[in-house]
């Protein structure tokens, strides 16, 4: 279970989950909390996958704890309609991912009678301090779930010290990637005699866009000037033009698209400013295909590039133009720590590796559950 299928990393990841699952003749249904289904439910086309909806308009408006009472009637609905998907179908397991899925899920499935019920954590719980409210309902959930998987070390010791998790209660599965992620693709046609920065986020303040503009102009100031793309969409957009605008450097907002191993294979240089993060998407792809990185030291980006990128601290535009620098500047080290992040990706973060080890730990938990009858 998700909120919906947009172009997002934890929406990527269920879908190759559950196109993995299906491909190894395991019945899998995907249930989405939204009336909108978003586009990556293409991807699931004639792979076995069933996709239903319960209907929301709007993803998350029942967690609102100010009680608003339409919004409680919308997550009632969804939580009826839910459970009565869950006691017609009687699945094994069901696994739901981020916050607003998982509290939703840990009740239906406990009262279904659902055998194992899996949460998906995907970030940092940063959202939930100082929100005891929101803090309180994940525990109860988490108390109804039999299993937590995090994305990345770091999630996984943050949802620990947040909720005093058991040490037997979690495990880290790192995301997937498929084949087609490692093969490079035909460079984007950008019009620009500049090197190109390539950055993959969606605009919005924890993405730490305002820190890597602020780096590509004292780079211009220092006489190395750079063409800066930026993919995704998102709130911060207009205050990052009017930024753009004022310190005179060459950004490209692009939107959303689905292009993006073109614009990878274009760039010079990939960067993720993030402020927070969970184990990023947009660093995976970039080193899939050995392109030099330079990321803040926030979430698991350490865990994927130790030794195979640049690490800077967060909010911190001078290290981030330093970094960039270096990168632009050294290419003999861009290019060295490009392939070492390639190449520890190819061996580590494989898609088929990745649903293995779900379907292991789903077994296990299973045959624990009987045991435990």
């Amino acid at each position: 279970m998700i909120g919906q299928l947009g172009l997002g990393g934890a929406e990527k990841q269920v879908v190759l989950l559950a196109r993995g699952l299906a491909a190894r003749g395991i019945e899998t249904t995907l249930v989405l909390l939204s009336a909108k289904r978003g586009p990556r439910e293409a991807e699931l086309a004639d792979s076995g996958v069933t996709v239903i909806s319960l209907g929301c308009r709007g993803i998350r408006p029942w967690v609102d704890l100010r009680g608003a009472v339409k919004n409680t009637a919308v997550g009632v609905r969804a939580f009826a309609r839910l459970m009565a998907h869950l006691r017609r179908t009687r699945p094994q397991v069901f696994h739901a991912y981020l916050f607003h899925c998982y509290v939703l899920a840990a009740p239906a499935a406990h009262l279904a009678r659902v055998p194992v019920c899996v949460a998906g954590r995907r970030s940092l719980g940063t959202f939930k301090e100082g929100r005891r409210g929101l803090l309180a309902v994940e525990r109860v959930a988490t108390g109804m779930t039999d299993f937590v998987v995090a994305n990345a070390q770091a999630v996984a010791e943050d949802a620990r010290r947040q909720e005093g998790l058991p040490q037997d209660k979690i495990a880290v599965i790192h995301n997937g990637m498929e084949a087609r992620d490692f093969r490079t693709a035909a460079p984007a046609d950008l019009t620009t005699d500049l090197p190109v920065v390539l950055c993959v986020a969606n605009l919005r303040t924890y993405k730490g866009h305002q820190y890597l503009l602020d780096a590509v102009g004292r780079m211009q100031q220092r006489g190395l000037p750079c063409t800066l793309v930026l993919i995704g969409e998102g709130p911060e957009r207009p205050h990052l033009q009017r930024q753009a605008d004022r310190l005179g450097i060459d950004v490209r907002l692009l939107g959303h698209r689905t292009d993006v191993p073109a614009f990878l294979a274009r760039a010079d240089v990939v960067v993720l400013p993030s402020l927070e993060e969970g184990l990023s998407n947009a660093v995976m792809e970039a080193m899939a295909v050995g392109r030099p990185m330079v990321a803040t030291a926030v979430g698991g980006t350490p865990e994927l590039l130790c030794d195979r990128g640049v690490l800077v601290p967060p909010a911190d535009a001078e290290a981030l133009a330093q970094g960039l620098q270096w990168m632009l500047t050294d290419r003999a080290a861009a290019t060295r720590l490009g392939n070492a992040a390639r190449q520890w990706a190819h061996e580590n973060l494989n898609a088929d590796t990745m649903v293995e080890r779900h379907v292991s730990l789903y077994r296990e938990l299973l045959v624990r559950r009987r045991s435990a009858k």
